[in-house]
């Protein structure tokens, strides 16, 4: 295996194709970090949203328990 460029300054540049090389891995990067980030904040927010759909059932259910036994 051989190296393509002889300086570090080189490869950044990348030929007279730098803006496009670093674009499409900004690209890939973010792609990449919105593909590992969002189920997880998805999962959250599922979560949050069960907790108070269970809070309010509960609520309601002793606020009817409370109707009934008057």
């Amino acid at each position: 295996m051989t190296i393509q460029f002889s300086s570090l300054s080189e490869f950044l540049q990348m030929g007279n194709y730098t803006f496009h090389v670093w674009m499409v891995y900004l690209l890939f990067t973010i792609f990449i970090t919105y593909n590992l980030l969002a189920p997880r904040l998805q999962r959250r927010q599922f979560i949050r949203e069960q907790k108070r759909r269970a809070a309010r059932d509960a609520e309601l259910a002793a606020r009817q328990d409370n109707r009934s036994q008057s």
